[in-house]
């Protein structure tokens, strides 16, 4: 069935953050007192709240101490906004139009805190294109839990059945599953081609004009 409504992740997919964030997490660390994390390992995060990327890394991290990280990991994102503004991935905006030109109704689910989020889609663009924006701060249940998704659906009258998500982790293909919602991954973000093969993303793309193409054999 042709797709009614596509949900997008938002880092790693429509917007190049990879650098963003990891200069940020590692500037957190740094003014904390915190062991600094590789490259590596703070990429790993990605696509989970800054609360979750924080534990992840220090497992016996306290929540206060976690919450304290969150703060000046969003002090600093504020006051380097003009540095650290991300773009958008080859090809998003051409894409973003065709399928908008196409009456497909676009969304975004992020972990992401939505004042961050609506700050860079509109600074990038491509706010326009999404009616319908939920952060990590507008869920009880973050990926990759299908609250997100199954939230999406109920309020906007879709189907699971006319809906995918694209991402560009595994916890996005979960959180598509979990719904009952077909996914399609993307390789030019955050996880590898053989991490999304692990997690059965439907379809596994290298460039992201490539939805188009999904879209239009359905």
């Amino acid at each position: 069935m042709k797709p009614k409504l596509i949900i997008f992740d938002f880092d790693g997919t429509l917007g190049d953050t990879r650098h963003n964030i990891i200069i940020t997490l590692q500037r957190t660390m740094r003014i904390l007192g915190l062991p600094v994390k590789s490259d590596e390992e703070c990429a790993a995060t990605i696509g989970l709240t800054l609360g979750d990327s924080f534990r992840s890394m220090y497992p016996d991290m306290s929540a206060d101490v976690a919450e304290r990280c969150v703060t000046v990991y969003r002090d600093i994102f504020y006051e380097s906004i003009e540095e650290l503004t991300p773009q958008l991935f080859p090809g998003v905006s051409d894409t973003l139009a065709r399928l908008a030109a196409m009456d497909i109704k676009m969304s975004i689910a992020s972990s992401r805190s939505s004042p961050s989020l609506l700050l860079f889609l509109e600074r990038m663009g491509v706010a326009g294109y999404f009616p319908y924006v939920l952060g990590s701060d507008n869920v009880s249940r973050h990926k990759p839990d299908p609250e997100p998704v199954l939230k999406t659906l109920r309020e906007l009258g879709y189907d699971a059945s006319e809906t995918f998500v694209v991402g560009d982790m595994p916890v996005d293909v979960a959180m598509a599953h979990g719904a009952g919602v077909r996914a399609i991954a993307v390789t030019f973000g955050n996880a590898t081609r053989e991490e999304l093969v692990v997690a059965k993303a439907d379809y596994i793309i290298d460039d992201f004009t490539k939805i188009l193409e999904i879209v239009e054999t359905l």
